[in-house]
């Protein structure tokens, strides 16, 4: 499944093979910071009153656990 149409995919698909190692490491790296960043707004804007300490504690929880914490780690 994507949202790209197949032109602009293998123009995408091209950019990524000229790419070295490096680039493809740093762009993935800055996807998945732009993604970290997208989640904590999500996160702030349904908490705002929780501090920066709830809120990455709210986004580890997100990406490492399938459910909620247990009462006694809140």
């Amino acid at each position: 499944m994507s949202d790209t149409g197949p032109i602009a995919q293998a123009v995408q698909l091209e950019i990524h093979r000229k790419m070295t190692g490096e680039q493809r490491l740093l762009l993935a790296l800055e996807m998945s910071d732009f993604a970290r960043e997208l989640s904590s707004q999500r996160i702030r804007l349904e908490n705002p009153n929780w501090s920066p300490a709830l809120i990455a504690r709210e986004l580890v929880r997100i990406a490492l656990l399938p459910r909620p914490l247990p009462a006694r780690l809140r």
